[in-house]
């Protein structure tokens, strides 16, 4: 399968983009893609943390959206402005309490590892992607559903 450019979007640096996102993903990828809730929380993540952690200066920054279907996965990518101080990274605290970066750590899950970043250069941004795979993944035996055995009943 040639990859497929679904989206390709630009949003406004604001938390309302999130929900404007996860709208156009759901509506290109449409509801019964066997990958759509992962997709959406991933776009979810990404453009959240773009929102909160980029350098915002000028009035008009913009988060770029890009969601590309392959063979083996769907790619998203986020770019934005990029920060001076700080690059996307999973915690070192990765306990429940932690304040933040639980983020990525979800990205890292949906995406099994394969997510990273581009720096586009100073003062040009950078490019957060990651690819959710198409395998179907193995559930961990606690939470696998089992049925309820059937009730007997006396005749």
């Amino acid at each position: 399968m040639k990859p497929k450019k679904l989206l390709e979007m630009f949003l406004d640096s604001a938390h309302r983009s999130v929900g404007q996102a996860r709208r156009e993903v759901r509506d290109r990828l449409g509801p019964d893609h066997p990958l759509v809730e992962d997709v959406l929380q991933v776009v979810s993540e990404l453009v959240a943390n773009a929102v909160d952690h980029a350098d915002h200066g000028l009035v008009n920054d913009l988060i770029g959206l890009t969601v590309t279907v392959t063979a083996d996965s769907v790619l998203v990518e986020v770019s934005d402005a990029g920060s001076a101080s700080s690059s996307p990274h999973i915690p070192r605290d990765r306990s429940l309490g932690a304040e933040d970066g639980r983020g990525l750590l979800i990205v890292d899950r949906l995406s099994e590892g394969r997510w990273g970043t581009r720096e586009h250069g100073p003062g040009l941004g950078r490019t957060v992607w990651c690819a959710v795979p198409r395998a179907v993944r193995e559930s961990p035996a606690d939470e696998t559903l089992h049925p309820l055995p059937r009730a007997v009943t006396s005749q």
